[in-house]
């Protein structure tokens, strides 16, 4: 099945609203773990999100140009080639991009798109993040509305961030000294998030309720999901319920299953999933590397062993490993054998 279509994500993010559940959205920065997600996602007969960082797109690009913009490309067009082996549908995201690096990131971006369609075929992309939480939340609306206008031209909905995401990944733009304050989206930021933005196209909204990006033990993390039934009420007491929010759940290394599942009692469709299965990826890695070393290395004149050292040997095991850890967040999230492909 190819990339899902403007229509058929969105279908997606109605399916999981409706449904009770939310899709995993995993970073991805090379074939071996955009192919580990396909998998994942089929394996589980899960529909689901793959997306890429401006880190990811550098990478992609090669280390003697780092070109953000063009590595994005190369790997969303990869994902439309792969992703047409399997049967589950696949929305394509860009993760937090600031301000600053909009213009150069998220217009070219969004004018890949508008050149596919103008030839007859499918988005590039579905969905384009825009993290402007680090501005004052009258900016960051402001700025908001410049994208989701010309997101929404194209029918590509954009996702948007307001209150901060501690920590530090890849560029995210929380800190480790971020103030608890700004740790957490107030009602009154929820609202005013919507009267900004709802007329104008979709969006999703990552709101914050104590996430923090990077890796942490189960139960370090406090969060305060009852935060985001707080503003969601808020919201829909003004509005009416048709003006809840498909919410994206950022940060979710280190939370407990069951705060997890109460996010999807509020309108958590989508939770980003990058260190969990960086760390699934490498653990076999190492691990090989340890259990081969004579052979991975040429220690003391010996040639060592080549079934060892061809790095598909080692690749395939990282790649099955991030599989099946994508498949738990499946399981996490609920949307294990909830594909909607035969719908749409």
């Amino acid at each position: 099945m190819p990339i899902a279509t403007p229509k058929q994500f969105a279908a997606m993010l109605d399916a999981a609203q409706q449904g009770g559940y939310a899709y995993p959205a995993i970073n991805c920065s090379n074939l071996s773990t955009l192919n580990a997600a396909l998998k994942g996602f089929a394996d589980n007969k899960s529909d689901g999100i793959i997306q890429f960082s401006t880190g990811a797109g550098q990478f992609a690009s090669g280390l003697n140009h780092k070109d953000a913009t063009k590595g994005t490309i190369i790997l969303a067009e990869a994902a439309h080639a792969l992703a047409e082996q399997y049967d589950v549908l696949i929305g394509l995201n860009t993760d937090h991009c600031q301000p600053e690096k909009a213009e150069g990131f998220l217009d070219p971006l969004i004018e890949a798109t508008a050149a596919r369609r103008a030839k007859g075929e499918n988005n590039l992309f579905q969905n384009h993040m825009l993290d402007a939480s680090i501005l004052p939340l009258d900016e960051n609306m402001a700025i908001s509305k410049t994208y989701l206008k010309k997101c929404a031209e194209h029918e590509i909905i954009l996702e948007v961030e307001a209150g901060v995401v501690g920590g530090e990944e890849d560029g995210a733009a929380g800190s480790e000294d971020t103030p608890d304050e700004d740790l957490y989206t107030t009602p009154e930021d929820m609202v005013a998030v919507h009267e900004a933005l709802a007329e104008l196209g979709r969006f999703t909204f990552a709101a914050t309720f104590g996430n923090v990006h990077g890796h942490y033990k189960p139960g370090a993390v406090k969060l305060k999901p009852e935060i985001l039934k707080q503003g969601q009420a808020a919201v829909q007491e003004r509005y009416g319920d048709d003006a809840e929010f498909d919410l994206v759940f950022h940060g979710g290394s280190g939370s407990l299953l069951s705060e997890i599942r109460e996010t999807l009692d509020y309108g958590v469709v989508k939770m980003n999933v990058d260190t969990d299965t960086q760390y699934a990826f490498t653990r076999p890695v190492a691990a090989h590397m340890c259990e081969n070393v004579e052979g991975v290395f040429k220690i003391d004149g010996e040639i060592g062993n080549k079934k060892v050292y061809d790095p598909r040997s080692y690749l395939k095991k990282g790649e099955e490993a991030m599989a099946a850890r994508v498949g738990q967040a499946c399981d996490d999230l609920l949307s294990v054998d909830k594909t909607i492909v035969k719908d749409v």
